[in-house]
């Protein structure tokens, strides 16, 4: 099944080593979006990258740093990326929140279409 519409990406980029209350920060934004019924989020780490204060975050295997960047990519309503700034505004202490509006196009199977491949598995049969 295909299904296209618009809707609004969210992306939080930070540093590997920010906290919120105690806990890695990428994890308390995870959660947060899972609390308020979030459509889905994604948590990338990456290897290399600066901000405005000019500090190079980097993941290696030579440094003792663990300061990598991390972006957390959030695609859902308008409506529920406006329920989730608040939280982000208490939770980012140094970082970038960058919004944009998409165009998705979301493939799913339907229910007819998973149970009938299941069962091709159970009974060994082929589609």
């Amino acid at each position: 099944m295909k299904e296209q519409f618009q809707a609004r990406m969210l992306r939080i980029h930070f540093g590997e080593d920010d906290k919120w209350q105690g806990k890695p920060l990428q994890e308390a934004i995870f959660a947060k979006c899972m609390e308020l019924g979030m459509a889905g989020a994604t948590v990338y780490r990456g290897i290399e990258g600066y901000g405005a204060s000019t500090r190079i975050h980097r993941a290696s295997h030579w440094t003792f740093s663990k300061d990598a960047p991390v972006m957390v990519s959030i695609i859902d309503t308008e409506e529920q990326i406006a329920k989730l700034i608040p939280h982000l505004d208490a939770m980012v202490e140094e970082g970038l929140i960058a919004t944009s509006r998409v165009d998705v196009i979301r493939y799913s199977r339907n229910q007819a279409t998973r149970r009938r491949k299941q069962n091709a598995i159970f009974t060994g049969a082929q589609e």
